[in-house]
């Protein structure tokens, strides 16, 4: 038979149900307690807030730099640009460049049929070499000729003076009849007219005579013809006629294009400027030289230098603005003509200013501005007098000092409510 065990003198028996129930009563009995002290410090929260107000973030004067700038966007543009043409009719043979590409000085740029003024060129060159072959001849074979008849008609004259020297010497001695002498002054004479002749054919063969100014004259006509041939020629090809970007191109292969009509439009290479429309209101603060700091649309996280060149002396009447002009002596090489920019132009500076975020002070624009400070824990109305103002910071000129704490308007409190300052 199996052993059966016998409970033990003072021993109970526990009961499992009896113990979790037990436990159950305990945990929530804490349950109970842990919401009755949470309940009691939001109580107790609430009622410190009724009584001390909300916690404000405050914004505290300070000293230091503030720059006072006019902020306007606009457009680049090059200061001028330059409408590329023919100087001749033609037909555009071929069309070099493309637009937007980059070109240098005397680059060619279109072609144009240039069969007929090659023939002009060929036509000139040869009536050029005609009239220095008419020079070198009068140089060469005329001048010399006249110069050896003039020798020899001066030899013939000075034997015709002598034979009429001693036939006039035979005829006054008996020697020699009248008719001899006659016939030696017919000599004498003839000789003479002969070397006057030969003088003259000298005179005009040489430099500054007749025939070879002449000559001279026929080589330089020849010559400007010549150039103007290959000026037509060389108007055959259009080049460009400086450094710049070609930003307009209206010609293709085979246009018939006409003498002075615009084919392309350069922007030439250097400085660049920045045209803006910028509300009249700020006329009286802008002033030539002052400089700015520019961005593009397309790249805002590089910024670039610019100073104010031009202000136009009259209002747009319709928009009420002024255009303004700011130079870019050094454009980065991202710039594009057209693109949209947007400019902070520095009209003011100041160093050591008591600032404070614009966020805090209010009505501005009405020339009463004031702020919202704190006073015997409660928020309080305090009239300011303001001063530059920059894009996030406005200076005071009166009514605060360096610390002083201000409600800014975003936080919604009203005058006279409770409030905690909270420094940020």
């Amino acid at each position: 038979m199996a052993e059966q065990s016998l409970p033990l003198p003072n021993q109970r028996r526990i009961d499992p149900i009896s113990v979790a129930s037990a436990w159950s009563g305990i945990i929530t009995h804490k349950w109970f307690l842990l919401t009755v002290v949470v309940l009691l410090g939001l109580g107790a929260w609430q009622g410190i807030r009724v009584l001390l107000g909300p916690a404000v973030v405050v914004d505290r004067v300070a000293r230091g730099r503030l720059v006072e700038t006019v902020v306007a966007s606009g457009h680049v543009e090059t200061p001028y640009r330059v409408e590329i043409g023919s100087q001749i009719t033609g037909t555009v043979e071929d069309v070099l460049v493309q637009e937007g590409e980059r070109v240098t000085k005397g680059q060619p740029l279109i072609a144009l049929e240039a069969r007929e003024s090659k023939a002009s060129v060929v036509q000139a060159q040869g009536a050029v070499a005609q009239a220095e072959a008419r020079i070198r001849q009068l140089e060469e074979l005329t001048l010399p000729s006249a110069k050896e008849a003039q020798t020899q008609a001066e030899a013939t004259l000075r034997n015709a003076q002598q034979t009429y020297d001693r036939t006039a010497q035979l005829e006054r001695n008996g020697y020699a009849t009248r008719a001899a002498l006659d016939d030696a002054q017919k000599t004498l004479d003839v000789a003479r007219a002969a070397k006057r002749a030969t003088e003259f054919q000298v005179y005009t063969a040489s430099p500054g005579g007749s025939d070879h100014v002449m000559a001279q004259t026929q080589l330089n006509q020849a010559r400007a013809n010549l150039d103007t041939a290959e000026s037509r020629l060389g108007y055959a090809t259009i080049v460009a006629p400086r450094d710049g970007v070609l930003i307009t191109r209206s010609v293709e292969r085979g246009t018939v294009v006409q003498a002075g009509k615009a084919l392309l439009v350069l922007a030439p290479s250097g400085e660049l400027q920045l045209v803006l429309q910028i509300d009249e209101r700020n006329l009286g603060r802008l002033a030539l030289g002052q400089t700015a700091l520019a961005s593009a649309n397309a790249y805002p996280d590089r910024h670039f230098s610019a100073t104010v060149t031009y202000i136009n002396p009259g209002v747009d009447i319709s928009r009420a603005t002024v255009e303004v002009k700011l130079t870019v002596k050094e454009p980065p090489d991202y710039l594009r003509q057209d693109m949209t920019v947007s400019v902070d132009i520095e009209v003011a500076a100041k160093d050591n200013a008591e600032v404070l975020p614009v966020r805090s002070v209010r009505e501005i624009l009405s020339g009463q501005a004031w702020v919202m400070t704190v006073k015997n824990g409660r928020a309080a109305k305090h009239p300011v007098k303001v001063g530059l103002r920059g894009n996030s910071q406005i200076e005071i000129v009166e009514g605060m000092q360096p610390g002083d704490i201000a409600i800014p308007q975003s936080s919604g409190v009203l005058t006279g409510q409770r409030v905690r300052p909270v420094l940020p």
